[in-house]
């Protein structure tokens, strides 16, 4: 703030020629401006568990733990269970076992990823403000973003024959996912002051998230598998595998803001602001309510 301020020492110095004060109090730039936004988005985990592994079906149904993308991708496609070479055996160093039940390597539902979490993600967008009277403004936001998921899951390995170890051993691999958002909002803006350059900031509205679900995989040492990719008909087998279509949805729900704004001599203008959030995300199953975050920085161009 201290940084932005020492730009304009004019509007800021304690002692200004009383004949150049204005009798009436000075009020920020009317008309349309249009800007960009640059700041950070920080999602609920609420949704996260979409990129568990177990996946959706045709109808955006969850899957159980036996038709689970997981279990056809590590016990069957990549694990030997449909005649095919033991990928997963090659990448933990140890012996096949056809369709993860061992003796060597094991995969059961209590393997199944756990503490799945979104990370902070970097959103960017347009933003607009409308106002007629320089202090209360309608608003037109549109930010994207791309959040990504991460979790855990294991594998167990039987110790080879003849070796020192005894116990089986409990191995922890990586599972992440990833989804497309655009955050819409449309809502009022109040600015609080009389006037020297600053102003603080209040503001609410409605809010909407448009959700697309990008893609999940997983990682074993050296070996990474796209969970999502389109499965492979079985030549030979008789087996009809569903291929999952992309799921997509919006939910509605409803924006908060508290910021400082800035005015120039100029045309342009800044917003540093936080925005809690409550969003439903669309996606598949269960949707929910919960609370996200955002902030960053507006920088309007008046038009």
């Amino acid at each position: 703030m201290l940084m932005i301020m020492s730009f304009f020492p004019g509007r800021i110095s304690a002692q200004e020629d009383p004949a150049l004060i204005d009798s009436e109090p000075k009020f920020a730039k009317k008309g349309f401006h249009a800007g960009l936004f640059v700041g950070a988005y920080f999602p609920s985990s609420s949704s996260a568990g979409l990129y568990d592994g177990y996946g959706f079906d045709a109808d955006g149904n969850r899957n159980s733990f036996e038709n689970s993308w997981m279990k056809e991708k590590i016990a069957n496609q990549f694990g030997g269970g449909y005649g095919n070479i033991d990928q997963i055996a090659l990448a933990l160093g140890v012996e096949p076992s056809p369709g993860g039940t061992g003796p060597s390597w094991y995969f059961t539902e209590t393997d199944m990823p756990f503490e799945m979490r979104f990370k902070t993600a970097i959103s960017i967008g347009f933003n607009g403000r409308y106002s007629t009277d320089g202090k209360n403004a309608v608003l037109i936001n549109a930010n994207a973003a791309i959040v990504k998921a991460v979790g855990k899951f294991t594998l167990v390995t039987q110790p080879p024959p003849n070796s020192t170890q005894v116990n089986r051993s409990i191995q922890t691999f990586d599972i992440s996912g990833s989804e497309q958002r655009l955050l819409l909002q449309l809502g009022y803006q109040h600015l609080f002051g009389e006037g020297g350059g600053m102003y603080f900031v209040m503001e609410g509205g409605l809010h909407a998230t448009l959700a697309r679900f990008d893609k999940s995989e997983i990682r074993i040492n050296d070996l990474f598998i796209n969970l999502y990719e389109d499965y492979n008909p079985i030549i030979g087998t008789g087996q009809q595998v569903v291929v999952p279509r992309k799921s997509a949805g919006i939910g509605f729900g409803a924006f908060g803001g508290i910021g400082l704004h800035f005015e120039t001599s100029g045309n342009w203008n800044l917003q540093f602001v936080y925005n809690p959030l409550l969003e439903r995300i669309s996606i598949a199953y269960n949707p929910k309510y919960s609370l996200s975050h955002s902030a960053g920085l507006r920088a309007y161009y008046k038009l």
